[in-house]
């Protein structure tokens, strides 16, 4: 009698779930049909899968990017002009081009900055002293070693780095732009891939605001950690991280599946501003006033 009652109990259980489960599906299947029939929604697919179907063949897909007629229209001019800009008043001279590097270094929303990012370039990198290696964000001494006036002069624009390079630049970044239009949580995992091998430190992870919000989520880690001491952060990312694996693409793989998986759950569509982790705000030592003085200087930056 009690081995009947036991079996009676788990199937009706099971009978129990397997309702749960019609009446979640036909849920589901509601919203689904009802927001195709609206033209929200072709294929579903979660973070994860959006990014895999992406890095799957990812020459293709940069190759599909470059195709695009606005990308390809601005990469002809970018290429038949920058070779033949010798200083750097020629380079700010000519907006288009400006523009374009700062898009192909992720730097879009600080084009306005023209006198702060003339201090980037005229610094150049070399010196430990330089204004690009001041600052947090590694950007800005991406650009600096892109275009390096400072080094080469009126060679700069010659090498491939500052032609091939910040073409390759622009295609990824856009590439990323393109994804995180349609899920942030793609454009966030796309750009991790990429940067991860620059993470040297827990500092390094709290200097870059995407990584930083990759590694929190993956981590599950509150919004109030961001607001805890900074060298208590990066004492803790060192502590549960082995920040070698960020060297290794298995692993760094490994993580964004945790982070893609973590980001479906804490972030329902809509919920997140697509831009918060994007904007050029990690500039360490460099406050808001300051960088609006510096803009303000009379170098030409207008």
């Amino acid at each position: 009698m009690r081995l009947y009652l036991q079996r009676f109990r788990k199937r009706s259980r099971l009978q129990v779930r397997a309702s749960q489960r019609r009446q979640f599906g036909a849920k589901y299947e509601g919203r689904y049909a009802l927001a195709k029939a609206e033209g929200a929604v072709s294929i579903v697919t979660t973070t994860y899968t959006s990014y895999k179907l992406i890095t799957a063949d990812l020459a293709t897909s940069l190759d599909r990017v470059a195709k695009q007629p606005d990308v390809k229209r601005e990469t002809e001019y970018y290429l038949s002009k920058i070779g033949s800009i010798k200083t750097i008043d020629a380079f700010f001279a000519d907006s288009r081009l400006y523009n374009y590097v700062m898009k192909a270094h992720g730097l879009e929303d600080m084009a306005y900055a023209k006198a702060f990012m003339r201090k980037v370039l005229t610094e150049g990198v070399d010196s430990d002293d330089a204004f690009a290696n001041k600052l947090s964000d590694s950007r800005y001494k991406e650009l600096a070693e892109s275009l390096n006036f400072a080094r080469n002069g009126e060679a700069a624009t010659s090498f491939d780095r500052a032609q091939k390079g910040v073409v390759d630049k622009y295609t990824r970044q856009t590439l990323e732009v393109n994804a995180g239009n349609e899920n942030t949580g793609v454009r966030l995992a796309l750009y991790f891939e990429r940067m991860a091998s620059s993470v040297t430190s827990g500092y390094s992870i709290i200097a870059d605001d995407a990584i930083s919000q990759v590694v929190r989520t993956a981590l599950q880690l509150p919004d109030e950690f961001v607001g805890t001491d900074v060298d208590r952060q990066a004492a803790y990312y060192e502590d549960v991280l082995n920040i070698e694996d960020f060297q290794d693409p298995v692993k760094v793989g490994k993580l964004l599946e945790r982070f893609t998986a973590m980001w479906e759950l804490e972030n329902p569509s809509g919920s997140y501003d697509p831009l918060t982790a994007f904007q050029s705000s990690s500039l360490t030592g460099i406050s808001t006033d300051l960088l609006l003085s510096i803009n303000n200087l009379k170098l030409g930056g207008r």
